[in-house]
């Protein structure tokens, strides 16, 4: 054996030794009704002397051992089946081969290793039931009443852990199969269906409900949110189906209902395999790497396995958290974090000349439309449509295979100075698309929970009794998840073959109104304490965005949720333009900068009263500036 017998094991293996014996010495009196005589009785001894070593040996080879008897399962019963059969087989072709004069009734062989069965699996049971009560039965009633919705194979399995559990006790279940009502899950009634949650949870005075239904739509899920808000009690969850599989989360961690429970959608379906094929064993560098879009794209790459992962990111603090993630996460991956700025063009030429990443995602960007509206927007140009030319042209240089930009739908007819810094961005990549570098564009909508989104306001406005801003009563966007965000980020860079804008299926749109009202509910806030105020929009902000303009049309890929914008050529001369501008020391003015976006994204519409100057003739419009005369700076 290559471990060592403990004392519960030596104990087990007696116990099993011995069934033997009773076995084997049952069958006989059996046989003969109880009036065994001899020779039989010599007999029955006589091959029982060499039953017993042969059976402790197939017990031992075969690892009955390795387990504890108070978690005995199927896989338990396997091996003493296993075993009982092999004894069955070997017991006569030794005896034979021992040439013994017994006798050996041929019912005791046949029946043998089904009463050994029953005895050892037997025994086992019978320990494992009465340690369970003798542990668990005694805090049925100290746990805190739940009901659990949903009688599948989640529910079954949450029920069964919850037995152990001192924190809870499950008084029921709910499910709308009507096959299963009225019927017993793991000794647990099914009570009804999920329309009675009101009238059950009244009835046993529970305060949490536990939504076990992992593979549901977030239709469903978001209707039992919705009847445990009306009936006042609290909304649990068992983790997403994705991290069930993954075996990241166990079942039993159980966790309150997010937002993007309610306003999810369905799982995005990804082509693991040629993700893999495309990532691994690559090196793959991520710019914003700390943001909330890059972080969760650093995640989702590193399950790919590249041989290296690159993080850049002008913010320590947001470098270092990431990297401590990752490498607690996944230990075997290599990682590199460099502190630079995108627009430091020595930087980011050492750095790509050092590392040689093969594919790079582009998701360093100031996003937060307000703040780069108003005094910030010589600033908002510099980072997010100069840095990307300094990035995609030493990329170009540095012969990286693909470079994927992650813009966003504000580019689409933008009303804000953020909006028309990205389009700027997306026309950089498309007039550099000639090369060997593949420049694969996706645009896509907000993210839950996202550095500068609308939902950390609203919980922070919630939990102090509010009010609740909104700054518009018919204000849409388009929202995922950030892990869905990246997997199609992800799905498009495997797909682009460069010069490409995807676009993201973004679902239906959700108004703000609706999901600070939703937000309210969720986290058991009174809606009639809570005011929703509106305050009006703000400056650059959109009452709505738009996938795609109205010249754009996109054709159809093989990911559903993926498509290829129809979109219009680059501007050359503006891309150079920008460049040259950017280039001087003298800060623009905002009125400046809306001016030049003007005249280079002619789709860009500032908001009323937004400031516009002249653009200084005195500024050359020349070609993009060559790398080196860069390092001259």
């Amino acid at each position: 054996m290559s471990y060592r017998l403990n004392w519960r094991a030596f104990l087990a293996f007696v116990h099993d030794v011995c069934m033997a014996a009773i076995a084997w010495v049952g069958i006989y009196w059996l046989r003969f009704n109880l009036d065994l005589r001899e020779p039989f009785v010599s007999d029955m001894w006589s091959t029982l002397a060499w039953i017993l070593p042969l059976q402790a040996a197939i017990f031992l080879s075969l690892g009955l051992y390795r387990g504890l008897w108070r978690f005995a399962s199927l896989s338990d019963l396997q091996r003493i089946v296993y075993a009982a059969g092999l004894g069955a087989i070997v017991i006569p072709i030794v005896l034979v081969m021992l040439r013994l004069t017994a006798i050996v009734p041929r019912s005791v062989m046949f029946f043998y290793p089904i009463v050994l069965i029953f005895l050892m699996a037997g025994s086992r049971f019978v320990f494992r039931l009465w340690k369970e009560h003798r542990l668990y039965s005694p805090l049925a009633a100290l746990g805190e009443p739940v009901i659990v919705v949903g009688a599948g194979e989640a529910g079954a399995r949450l029920t069964q852990e919850m037995a152990r559990s001192r924190q809870w006790r499950v008084i029921g279940l709910l499910d709308d199969d009507a096959t299963k009502q009225g019927r017993l899950l793991r000794n647990i009634s099914v009570l009804g269906p999920i329309s009675e949650l009101a009238s059950w949870t009244r009835k046993y005075g529970v305060r949490k409900v536990i939504i076990a239904l992992p593979s549901a739509s977030h239709m469903v899920r978001r209707r039992v949110a919705e009847l445990c808000a009306a009936a006042h009690v609290e909304a649990l969850t068992v983790p997403a189906y994705e991290d069930l599989i993954s075996g990241r989360t166990p079942l039993t961690m159980v966790r309150t209902v997010e937002l993007d429970d309610l306003l999810g959608r369905d799982p995005v379906v990804l082509d693991n395999a040629g993700i893999a094929e495309w990532l691994g064993n690559r090196i793959v560098m991520v710019t914003g790497a700390g943001g909330s879009i890059g972080a969760e794209l650093c995640r989702q790459i590193a399950r790919f396995r590249p041989s290296r992962l690159v993080l850049f990111d002008i913010s320590e603090a947001a470098l270092y958290e990431i990297r401590m993630t990752l490498v607690d996460a996944f230990p075997q991956l290599g990682v590199v974090s460099i502190v630079g700025d995108v627009k430091h063009a020595s930087i980011v030429e050492e750095t790509l000349a050092r590392e040689k990443p093969d594919v790079i995602f582009h998701a360093a960007a100031y996003k937060h439309v307000p703040l780069m509206e108003e005094t910030n927007c010589w600033q908002a140009v510099r980072n997010n449509a100069y840095g990307t030319w300094v990035l995609a042209r030493a990329a170009v240089a540095a012969k990286v295979e693909k470079f994927v930009l992650v813009s966003t739908d504000k580019a689409v007819n933008p009303t804000s100075v953020m909006g028309a810094t990205k389009r700027v961005a997306e026309q950089v990549c498309q007039s550099l698309q000639e090369g060997l570098t593949q420049f694969v564009i996706v645009r896509f909508g907000n993210v839950f929970g996202s550095a500068g989104s609308v939902i950390p306001r609203f919980t922070e406005q919630i939990a102090r009794g509010g009010p609740v801003t909104v700054t518009h009563p018919d204000i849409t966007r388009y929202f995922m998840s950030s892990a869905e965000a990246t997997q199609l980020l992800l799905q498009a860079g495997l797909q682009g073959k460069g010069g490409e804008i995807l676009t993201l299926d973004m679902g239906e749109p959700v108004r703000i109104v609706d999901l600070a009202r939703d937000m309210i509910r969720l986290y058991g806030a009174d809606p009639d304490r809570v005011p929703i105020v509106f305050t009006g929009l703000r400056p650059g902000e959109k009452l709505y965005e738009e996938p795609l303009t109205a010249e754009e049309a996109t054709k159809p890929t093989t990911h559903p949720k993926l498509h290829i914008a129809q979109a219009r050529p680059a501007n050359r001369d503006a891309v150079g333009q920008m460049v040259a501008w950017c280039e001087r020391d003298r800060v623009a003015d905002d009125g400046e900068v809306r001016a030049r976006m003007r005249a280079w994204i002619p789709e860009y519409a500032p908001v009323a009263g937004a400031s516009l100057k002249p653009i200084p003739t005195a500024v050359a419009e020349t070609a993009p500036v060559p790398l080196r005369a860069q390092r001259r700076r």
